[in-house]
């Protein structure tokens, strides 16, 4: 009796052990929790990896976002969202003149177009070249842009010495300036630069297609949300040519653009518009030339206007007296002599809410309130506007307009 009490507490002791040991090992094969995009779980060994991971069937391919899944962000999908603000777009693109070397200073500008204005919006894109542009640069500036892009070289006619240049003489003048250290006063290439903007990227091919444009150069920034179309808001207030800062010429490259400009006003009076803004380029009615002028490497303007016979015919007259060659003429105050003297001044735009930097000067919208509202970032007090060598100010007295307010607190 005692035997088979003592066999019936030994079953019962065996039957306990299996069933303890059946539950830890079927709780083991449960698969162990990990922190997701980690890699690293509760239950990680020491090497890393999963102490219950379960492989996929070998019949089924791993995604390659799955795959992606462990030790990084998985990638969102490829391509770029559609615009989002819709409605009516203008005929209009951006355009730059760039070199391949440029690449990373000019993604910084896309960046910076793209995310305070052009991704609602999808403009095109224009880049133009005195060589052939490459794959790099194209394949980084097309994935940026949400909008078309168009690559162009410049014909070399466009982009050399004149055939009435006299190339000894010129040479001697880039000699005396590097001397006399004028920025840029040796370059040849600045020079080629400056003639192209002020005469020909509107008469390009690629170029030809549209009634808008916006400049953009390497490295700008721009600080504020642009909410609205600037290009339908100038066809629709009837502007021509608009800018965000304004300052006086250096006297050195300019001798005598001013003399060449009255020789023009004199061949083509018919080419003056009445209303215009001489007020804003002479102190003196036209005899003298105060030397200020719309910072060229911004500006939204109508091509149209630029294609003008007015236009073609003062770039034309200029040209051929030679101070691209002869001086240093920038394209600066070209095109602002240009607007001043052949739109009418209501035809001329300041954008106020477009804050804008080029080395080394800044446009930080005037007014809290406006900033605040734009998500701006820049500091008002580098505001260059009312600033004793900006010229903005003799814009807004030659317009009548109010200066914003608290402009004091940033002169």
């Amino acid at each position: 009796m005692a035997s088979g009490s003592a066999r019936y507490i030994r079953y019962i002791l065996f039957a306990c052990f299996a069933t303890a040991a059946l539950y830890f090992l079927t709780s083991s094969s449960i698969p162990t929790s990990s922190i997701p995009g980690t890699g690293v779980g509760w239950g990680t060994s020491s090497d890393g990896k999963s102490a219950a991971s379960v492989p996929p069937p070998a019949s089924t391919p791993v995604p390659v976002d799955l795959k992606l899944q462990t030790g990084t962000t998985p990638n969102t999908e490829t391509g770029l969202p559609p615009a989002i603000i819709s409605g009516e777009r203008m005929n209009a693109t951006f355009v730059t003149l760039a070199r391949n070397s440029d690449i990373w200073e000019i993604a910084k500008s896309i960046r910076q177009v793209e995310d305070r204005f052009n991704r609602k919006f999808n403009y095109d894109w224009v880049f133009l070249n005195d060589k052939p542009f490459d794959d790099e640069f194209k394949n980084l500036t097309t994935a940026l842009v949400s909008g078309k892009t168009h690559y162009g070289v410049i014909p070399t006619e466009h982009w050399s010495f004149p055939e009435f240049i006299d190339q000894e003489k010129a040479k001697k003048v880039r000699e005396d300036m590097a001397q006399r250290k004028i920025i840029y006063g040796d370059s040849i290439s600045y020079r080629h630069m400056c003639r192209y903007e002020s005469g020909f990227f509107f008469r390009h091919p690629l170029m030809l297609q549209y009634e808008w444009y916006w400049r953009v150069e390497p490295s700008i920034e721009l600080y504020c949300d642009i909410n609205y179309d600037t290009f339908k808001y100038m066809r629709d207030n009837k502007k021509k040519y608009s800018f965000v800062l304004s300052l006086y010429e250096y006297v050195e490259t300019i001798p005598t653009l001013w003399d060449s400009v009255k020789n023009f006003t004199k061949k083509y009076p018919e080419h003056i518009a009445e209303g215009n803004s001489m007020a804003f380029l002479s102190d003196d009615a036209g005899e003298t030339y105060n030397h200020c002028h719309f910072w060229s490497n911004f500006e939204i303007g109508n091509l149209n206007w630029l294609r003008s016979k007015a236009y073609l015919d003062y770039f034309e007259s200029l040209d051929h007296d030679g101070g691209f060659f002869y001086e240093r003429w920038g394209d600066a105050p070209v095109h602002s002599i240009a607007a001043a003297l052949t739109l009418k001044k209501e035809e001329i735009h300041f954008f106020n809410d477009i804050a804008y930097y080029h080395v080394p000067f800044t446009h930080c919208p005037t007014g809290e309130q406006t900033r605040l509202d734009l998500k701006c970032h820049c500091n008002p007090s580098d505001n260059f506007d009312w600033k004793g060598y900006s010229c903005t100010s003799r814009y807004f007295e030659l317009n009548g307009l109010t200066k914003p307010a608290g402009y004091e607190k940033e002169q």
